[in-house]
């Protein structure tokens, strides 16, 4: 049997709409951020394209190494050093100055601009509020640091604003909370701490990355019910960093689903949940425990996440993928299509001429 060959030009993902459409406030295009090592390049992030629109969640979800935190960290420009943003754009609408549209990718980390940006018009819930508070400083210091570097110059008045934050995402006591350290608040405090942190300026972006991960189950729910409410409250946007799909249902408006640095498929939460094309995106699908099941074993993607170091041409999934079909999935890297109205997939097996969406669930 002849191997079938195929020949892929690098094509544009997305059409740019941050010029065209005024609900647009953050775009990114054709992201990449490299860590130069001993080893050789490490490719973290690999052309990478998403955009958030105002008000709306945008969740990305992919297993641990995909790249998820890296892509959002070069928004902020604190990406980990030796890393560096190789190519690409990110395209950010001013909070107050609506016409005013910025690269963030083009501006130096430590620069005024990006400063003036980071934390007072795009923040961030980091995943472990414990390492992201100074431990030698109180909640209080910390808050009203961020105001006045943001808000405004009256010490007074930035308390003020720091303890209403807090009555805002439900911290008991917040007059006693605002002189307390961060290893004196429990768990669930210390995250309304830093929820309350990033709200502080309200901010026109919030990044959410994991910010449930060391909570317990009562808890996460209340988070989760917090950073809804506060976004339709502050009139926000959130980009949701998880690898929990059953959080992704429950938050996002929009799913961009990672993998070894790459989207590999980006559409609606609804068709990603009930139409979902990429194989990779069906196995996280199929690995969610379901009601009624519960002497099944859960099944699982074989294999591990590769090292993004010098890796083959073609499908970064292709080692681990049941579908994958040697001389066709394997000798070219592969585009990111629309398959349709506003699904993109990177899959060669998914014919972008099939309205109907190809072929589903690996059939």
């Amino acid at each position: 049997m002849r191997k079938k060959q195929v020949v892929l030009e690098k094509t544009s993902t997305m059409d740019s709409t941050i010029h065209q459409d005024d609900e647009v406030i953050l775009e990114v295009t054709n992201l990449n951020i490299h860590f130069p090592l001993e080893e050789g390049i490490l490719e973290a992030v690999s052309g990478v394209d998403f955009k958030l629109k105002k008000k709306k969640t945008l969740g990305i979800v992919g297993e641990s190494g995909s790249g998820k935190s890296v892509a959002t960290k070069a928004i902020l420009q604190i990406v980990d050093t030796p890393g560096k943003i190789a190519d690409g754009d990110i395209l950010f609408r001013r909070h107050e100055k609506q016409e005013e549209i910025v690269n963030i990718a083009k501006l130096h980390p430590t620069g005024k601009e990006i400063r003036d940006i980071r934390g007072g018009e795009i923040s961030v819930i980091f995943q472990e509020p414990m390492k992201a508070f100074s431990p030698i400083y109180t909640i209080g210091n910390q808050l009203v640091e961020a105001i006045l570097l943001h808000v405004t110059k009256d010490e007074r008045e930035a308390k003020k604003v720091a303890i209403d934050t807090l009555k805002k995402v439900g911290m008991s006591n917040p007059e006693q909370r605002m002189d307390q350290y961060p290893h004196e608040l429990s768990g669930g405090m210390r995250q309304r701490a830093m929820i309350a942190m990033s709200l502080c300026c309200n901010p026109a972006i919030l990044i959410a990355d994991e910010p449930t991960t060391a909570l317990d189950v009562t808890v996460q729910a209340q988070v989760l019910n917090l950073i809804n409410q506060l976004k339709e409250d502050f009139n926000s946007a959130v980009i949701f960093i998880t690898h929990d799909l059953g959080v992704i249902a429950e938050m996002s408006d929009e799913v961009a689903v990672m993998y070894l640095g790459k989207v590999v498929e980006y559409t609606d939460v609804d068709t990603l949940f009930f139409g979902a094309l990429h194989p990779y995106t069906q196995g996280l699908l199929r690995s969610i425990p379901t009601v009624g099941k519960a002497n099944q074993p859960l099944e699982s993607i074989e294999g591990i996440v590769p090292i993004p170091i010098n890796l083959p041409k073609g499908c970064g999934f292709y080692s681990r993928c049941q579908l994958a079909e040697d001389g066709l999935c394997n000798v070219a890297d592969i585009p990111l299509v629309e398959v349709k109205d506003d699904h993109y997939v990177r899959c060669v097996k998914v014919n972008p001429n099939e309205r109907e969406g190809g072929q589903k669930n690996g059939e």
